[in-house]
């Protein structure tokens, strides 16, 4: 089955009429077996690894991952998962957690600014910018942390951050840098088990934070904010998906086929060699092979 029929039904371009509610995290497309899912994902780490090879190669284009989820929804695991067939060295993963003190003297785009891929690389985001639309929007007492002019912070923030993000990317994807965006998917009941794994199996007690459960309580106004942010910042350039992440093996099968899918929209290909550089290699190539060497 080709990329873009697997991860096509989670694709977000236009968001007018986006609904949450409208996409099941238990969803699991016309998959049924979890093994076929795992050889195809199999593949599509494979097929990754070839592509990305080309683009370091190519040195153009750059390729930039985001994502965002609730808490327990997968985000580490499919990075894991999804990537590990990636060379280290054309790859880089940024976490981002609270804004330290440097980074509040500047606006909310500037801290992941300096760390987007150069050509020929994936940036990976664990989390984002897109906090600032999400958890500061959720707990609006981080906003006057954030020392942004009393005068600026209206009503119309929110929409204000859902345009800037839509220029900034803008101007990224004529920049040259690809943006793909991740949503994990995944419902209420299920984060409460994996919250309960956390708890009772002692290899996952070091992935357990008290925070996480406080903002459990929160869970509707993140479902809204999440929301509202998709249907205001997916677009053609930077379309969000989102991912169903119940089952946490087609979650990393529809991360795995957006990429694949994107990789090869970019027609990679090695730099061919032109005469001058043919010279060159003949002429190592008769060094190292002749009889004194």
């Amino acid at each position: 089955m080709k990329a873009s029929k697997i991860c096509g039904p989670y694709r977000v371009e236009g968001g007018k009429h986006f609904r949450l509610k409208d996409y099941d995290p238990a969803d699991t497309g016309h998959w049924r077996s979890k093994e076929h899912a795992e050889e195809a994902l199999i593949q599509g780490i494979a097929r990754t690894a070839d592509l990305q090879d080309r683009l370091y190669a190519q040195n153009n284009w750059s390729l930039l991952l985001i994502f965002q989820a609730m808490d327990a929804a997968g985000k580490d695991g499919a990075i894991k998962h999804v990537m590990s067939g990636v060379n280290p060295a054309g790859c880089q993963v940024h976490s981002f957690k609270a804004p330290s003190e440097p980074e509040l003297q500047h606006d909310f785009l500037w801290r992941t600014t300096n760390a987007l891929p150069e050509r020929g690389h994936i940036g990976i985001f664990n989390r984002s910018y897109y906090e600032e639309v999400l958890v500061v929007r959720v707990h609006p007492k981080i906003l006057e942390s954030q020392r942004t002019p009393p005068s600026l912070v209206t009503k119309h923030i929110w929409e204000e951050r859902f345009q800037d993000i839509q220029s900034f990317e803008r101007h990224m994807a004529r920049s040259g840098t690809v943006i793909r965006k991740f949503f994990l998917h995944v419902s209420k009941k299920e984060q409460k088990k994996r919250f309960l794994a956390r708890l009772e199996e002692p290899e996952k007690n070091w992935k357990f934070s008290a925070a996480d459960i406080h903002e459990r309580e929160y869970w509707d106004d993140y479902q809204k904010a999440y929301e509202e942010m998709i249907a205001n910042t997916s677009s053609k350039e930077a379309p969000w998906y989102v991912v169903p992440a119940d089952n946490k093996w087609f979650t990393r099968l529809v991360v795995s086929t957006v990429l694949v899918d994107t990789l090869e929209t970019l027609d990679l290909a090695y730099p061919k060699v032109d005469d001058a550089k043919r010279k060159e290699l003949e002429a190592a190539r008769k060094l190292l092979t002749s009889k004194d060497k």
